[in-house]
């Protein structure tokens, strides 16, 4: 099995801000895997956040990575070759999609086949207005017209007045995500506030290691709180239930859509409710959490629709749901000449 790889920075519509950063561009590392005339994709969007970036992985990438040389079960693949990851979740969930893509291929069947899915449509998507120049905010709403729920950052000084401004134009549903933004104090407040705003849930209002607290927080929120950044792996799970009514389960921080899957697993268990969400992607990271999207409650899968230079097509959103494409493995197309892709 062969191993190639291309950095494609993915160029966002708007500049995308967050409680912590804005960027006008993402760099995406795109890792293929050919043997028997099939090519595996997979996709790393690594997040600073987490310590990761490009040029980590690249450099993880070059060195030589120990591939099968013929198939084996998807199960045996993580457990031989996502150790020489070193912890990079974006750099496991790209060699893993890569080659769960390849074997699904290989198979004749699709990935949704192989986790059991029995249909194509998925939830609704949410699509996202990022924090950003306020001026936007009609013109970014405006954009989103196809889209029946509205995700909107906050986080900000300005977290009042974005709301306002998109209720001025709008009477959309409305997810919050705070990425971390808020203390205690602000929290009970906004999630008060926002729940006379047609507000759906609050995702991450405080910071991870403030666990105690968003337990506090939840006693007295009017609206369910989803857990991101304290959410990443299994493993939380169990330590984190008691604090969030629903979990958000993203690719590039669990390190595969096995891992995924067993977040949909344990998170049912435990009567949580089920988002999966995303970074800014190209086609080929949402298309590949578009497999599972049947099997959740809430779609947050709009990495692809932020961006203007996607080089793949794949997941479609047809009257607001997410639609997994036709085809054995992913069902991706590449739509784009760029040297280097495949």
């Amino acid at each position: 099995m062969n191993l190639s790889y291309t950095q494609y920075d993915v160029r966002c519509t708007h500049p995308f801000g967050i409680a912590r950063s804005t960027h006008a561009t993402y760099p995406e590392i795109f890792v293929y895997l050919e043997q028997d005339g099939i090519v595996g994709r997979g996709e790393a969007s690594p997040s600073d956040r987490y310590g990761e970036s490009a040029d980590l992985i690249l450099s993880k990438l070059a060195k030589k990575i120990q591939l099968p040389q013929e198939k084996v079960y998807p199960e045996v693949f993580e457990e031989t070759v996502l150790p020489h990851c070193d912890g990079i979740k974006a750099m496991e969930v790209a060699l893993s999609m890569a080659y769960l893509d390849w074997w699904t291929q290989k198979e004749g069947i699709s990935i949704k086949d192989f986790f059991g899915v029995t249909t194509n449509t998925g939830p609704l998507t949410s699509f996202t207005i990022a924090i950003g120049n306020m001026d936007l905010i009609a013109q970014k709403i405006e954009e989103a017209e196809p889209y029946y729920i509205l995700k909107v950052k906050l986080g900000s000084e300005n977290d009042k007045e974005i709301i306002n401004a998109i209720r001025a134009v709008t009477d959309k549903v409305i997810r919050v995500d705070a990425n971390e933004g808020w203390g205690l104090d602000t929290a009970i407040g906004m999630c008060s506030w926002l729940a006379d705003n047609n507000v759906e849930f609050v995702e991450q209002p405080l910071p991870a290691a403030n666990l105690h607290e968003t337990a506090e927080l939840k006693k007295k929120s009017p609206i369910p709180l989803f857990a991101d950044e304290n959410c990443l792996y299994p493993e939380n799970i169990p330590e984190i239930a008691h604090a969030f009514d629903g979990i958000n389960i993203k690719l590039m921080k669990c390190g595969s859509m096995l891992k995924a899957k067993q977040m949909i697993d344990m998170a049912r268990e435990r009567g949580l409710q089920i988002m999966l969400g995303c970074m800014v992607e190209s086609s080929i990271g949402i298309t590949a959490a578009a497999h599972l999207s049947p099997l959740i409650d809430y779609a947050d899968l709009d990495g692809h629709l932020l961006i203007d230079n996607d080089p793949y097509s794949g997941v479609q959103i047809e009257d607001g749901k997410v639609v997994i494409p036709d085809g054995n493995g992913l069902g991706l197309q590449l739509n784009s000449t760029v040297k280097g892709l495949k």
